[in-house]
Formats: structure tokens, C-alpha cells, sequence
């Protein structure tokens, strides 16, 4: 299938070179001519852990390619995939015009039958406003061609992108039109049925080794996305609401939480108390849930306790720092990105504390092995170190941010005999009380009755 990703971020980038790994001639399309060039040439823009590889086996195998026009790219495919961004605007609300360039771009240029499909994170009524700009560009260029427009919402996680799109959990596939039942199940759209041929060719790598593909209409693929991200989000404010009550009851949320995961209705995944979520999806998608929610005049209550104790919960943390810290401390941070395997600062935790603690007239010393370079523009006040012992020598206090791999098995022995002080202040509960206190440390983690 021949196949044009618009938007080569994250979404974008790991989804065309997904699709050429599975045999598609992807042509991706981004405005940005500086970064179609370092695409070219094989280098990857994106800290994910094996898509420069693919990247540079799709250019190798003439099957990925790149490109700054979109319209010259449509007459050689049969379906194009938006996966630009929609980025939030003053009121959390998702900004589609990123998305409504590229379907206007789309019926001004094609001359042929083409699906278009969403890829991008939209809230429900978009593609009924893709559609609508379409039929109104192709009515007046008087051409009479058919564009579907299809919701094909995107679960990956960063860190762990390539796997989620190769071998993803689900398929979500939203097409208008009345949906015949089939088993229990629903079955092909009536409308266009040719757009679902060319969805199942594309997906069909996936969907023959067992992975599930989906149909449903295309409002309830919309509202998907964001309902699982606001769901795991709200497991995540869950534990973080217990984690309060544990610290001051004298019960630990570790246990708390492993209890009630090895309940098959709960599971154990996302569980997790710390210092909270960020990131490029949940608090962008929860928020934009609520603001959408809000326009349809429907109250989300859940939702905006979920965003409220995820507030709470960070602020708490900082507070507690700062009580705990000297006056003109010098803090070693271990982690800066919002969570490991990526260089994404967006939301990320350590924005909020670094930024706390030079307002308080404290030195920050940082290390995080991935995202140094993203983070040197939001964080200049910050003295960047070379390694986790580099970072905490001489410190008077390490706050941990992020839970890389490196820093579970470092020997916290070693990490005191460095610094000048010994608090530790956990904030992803990385390690065990007994193994901190054995290394010297004075532990401040979440959920645990914190140290006075």
C-alpha cells in the first residue's frame, strides 16, 4: 500500500517508519524543510528507542521517503494519515488547525479517491468538520471524488512506541455510517466500503498474527483516545489520593496498592503512587476531555478530581522539600524527562520542582541520560552533570524525578560516600526503605509516613 504520513513527531515519525517496516512505501510530509532534511540523511529527531534503526532500514529499502509537499505526494498514495499536532490552547482546548490544513490541503490537491484518517489526538466532531471543509473545497473545484474521513486513534507510549505500534494491544478504526450488527460484533460501514478494504490491507501485517482491529463509528474512535488516557490517569490520582491518607494513618501505599492490583478487576498497571503524571497525553487529554465535556454542557466530575489530586499531589511534594531542605542547599535531581526511555520534558515533573527550588535560593545539580539537551532551554539555572555520582557529589540532598533503569541498581552506598548530606527524597518510590537506611540515607518517599 502506498501510504503519506503528515507530521513527523512522535506519532508521525514512529508510524511511518512502522509502516515501512511492514513492507508499505510510506512517503512522510512535515512543513519543517531543516528537519525533511535530517530525515533524509537517516537522523532522527526523536530520543525512541528503536526507530532510528528503522528509519534508516525504510530509507535503505527505498520504502520511507520524505517530503515538505504534501500535494505532490498525493497521487502517488491511496490513503493519507494526519498525525499532526493539537496542541492546547489558552483553555485546554485541542488547536485543529494543524489538522484542518492538511484536510484542506488534501481536497484542494487530490484527483482521485483517497481516505483520509486521523491520527492525531481530536476531540469528537472533528472528523464531521473534516469532512464538511472537504465537501465544500471539492464543490467548488466542481470534482466529484470521494474522501472518507476515518478515526484511527494512536496508543503508543514514548519509550515504548515502536513495539505499541507494531504489535499493538488494540486497533481502534471509527467509520460513519450505519454499522450492521455480526456476531455480537460491529461489522463494516455502510458508507464507502472501499475505505475499510484499504484500512484492513494496511493493518493487515498486525491483524494476521492476532492483534485485535476494531471497527466502530467515528465519534465513539474519537472519544476513545481520550477516555483510556483520562481513565489510566485516574488510576494514577487514585493511588496518589491514598498515598496522603497512608503518609498520616501509618499504613504504606505500596502494600495499599499491591493489594488491590492482584484484583483481576483492578490490575496492578498504572497503580502507582509518586509524584504524579506528565507528559505530552494525560494532562493535555484530560484536560481537553473536561473542556470538551464542558462545550456539551456534561459535567466530568471524576475527571477533574483526577487533574486536581494530580495538582495536589505535586505541590505536596515540592512543599515537603522545601520544608525539609537547609537554607542555599546544593540538590542533586536525577531525572528530568517526565518519564523514562525518552527526552520529553513536556509536563514533565522536574520543571515544577527545579523551578521551586532555585526560587527558594537553592543550587540544582541535574543528571538525566537522555533529555539534557530538551531540557537546557526550559531549565538554564540548572549545573548539568555527567553521571549520577557526578550529580550528587558534594549535595546536600538527592530528589529523584525519574525512574531510569540507571538509577534503580545504582549502590546507594556509594551515592552517600559522594554527597555532603544524606537526605534522599524519592519521588517515584523507587526504593526500598530498608536498603536506604542500610546506605546512610535518610528516605522521603510517597505514601509512607514521611520523615519529620
Amino acid at each position: 500500500m502506498k501510504i503519506a504520513v503528515v507530521g513527523t513527531g512522535y506519532v508521525g515519525l514512529v508510524t511511518a517508519a512502522c509502516f515501512a517496516e511492514l513492507g508499505h512505501d510510506v512517503i512522510g510530509v512535515d512543513i519543517d524543510a531543516a528537519k525533511v532534511e535530517r530525515l533524509k540523511k537517516g537522523e532522527c529527531p526523536i530520543f525512541e528507542p528503536g526507530l532510528e534503526e528503522l528509519l534508516n532500514q525504510g530509507l535503505e529499502s527505498k520504502r520511507l521517503s520524505f517530503t515538505t509537499d504534501l500535494s505532490s505526494a498525493l497521487p502517488h498514495v491511496a490513503i493519507v494519515f494526519s498525525a499532526v499536532a493539537t496542541p492546547p490552547d489558552e483553555d485546554w482546548k485541542a488547536d485543529l488547525r494543524a489538522v484542518f490544513a492538511v484536510a484542506d490541503t488534501v481536497a484542494t490537491h487530490a484527483g482521485k479517491n483517497i481516505v483520509f484518517v486521523n491520527k492525531s489526538t481530536v476531540p469528537v466532531g472533528t472528523g464531521t468538520q473534516c469532512e464538511e471543509r472537504m465537501a465544500k473545497i471539492l464543490k467548488e473545484r466542481g470534482v466529484s471524488i470521494e474522501i472518507p474521513v476515518v478515526s484511527n486513534p494512536e496508543f503508543l507510549r514514548e519509550g515504548m512506541a515502536v513495539g505499541d505500534t507494531l504489535m499493538p494491544e488494540r486497533i481502534v478504526v471509527g467509520l460513519n455510517g450505519s454499522l450492521r450488527q455480526s456476531s455480537g460484533q460491529a461489522g463494516s460501514a455502510q458508507v464507502a466500503p472501499w475505505a475499510k478494504d484499504i484500512i484492513e490491507d494496511i493493518y493487515r501485517p498486525i491483524t494476521r498474527v492476532g492483534r485485535p482491529i476494531v471497527f466502530m463509528g467515528r465519534e465513539s474512535a474519537e472519544i476513545v483516545k481520550y477516555a483510556a488516557n483520562a481513565f489510566l490517569a485516574t488510576k494514577i490520582s487514585f493511588a496518589n489520593m491514598l498515598s496522603e491518607f497512608c503518609e498520616v494513618t501509618g499504613a504504606n501505599v505500596r502494600d495499599v496498592v499491591a493489594g488491590i492490583g492482584l484484583d483481576g478487576r483492578i490490575g496492578p498497571r498504572f497503580l502507582h503512587a509518586g509524584i504524579g503524571y506528565g507528559g505530552s497525553c494525560f494532562p493535555k487529554d484530560v484536560k481537553a476531555l473536561m473542556a470538551t465535556a464542558k462545550e456539551y454542557g456534561i459535567p466530568m466530575p471524576i475527571v477533574e478530581a483526577t487533574d486536581a489530586i494530580n495538582v495536589h499531589q505535586r505541590a505536596r511534594f515540592i512543599t515537603h522539600l522545601l520544608t525539609h531542605l537547609a537554607p542555599a542547599s546544593t540538590v542533586a535531581v536525577w531525572g528530568l524527562a517526565f518519564k523514562p526511555k525518552t527526552d520529553d520534558m513536556r509536563e514533565a515533573p522536574s520543571i515544577d520542582v527545579i523551578h521551586a527550588l532555585t526560587k527558594a535560593g537553592h543550587a540544582v545539580v541535574a543528571f538525566d541520560p537522555a533529555a539534557e539537551e530538551k531540557a537546557k532551554p526550559l531549565l538554564p539555572e540548572v549545573k548539568y552533570a555527567t553521571s549520577p555520582l557526578d550529580a550528587v557529589k558534594d549535595a546536600d540532598a538527592l530528589v529523584l524525578l525519574t525512574e531510569w533503569d540507571l538509577f534503580r541498581g545504582i549502590d546507594l552506598k556509594e551515592v552517600k560516600a559522594a554527597m555532603k548530606g544524606s537526605a534522599l527524597f524519592d519521588g517515584r518510590n523507587v526504593y526500598e526503605p530498608a536498603e536506604v537506611a542500610e546506605a546512610g540515607l535518610t528516605y522521603h518517599c510517597v505514601g509512607v509516613k514521611m520523615s519529620s
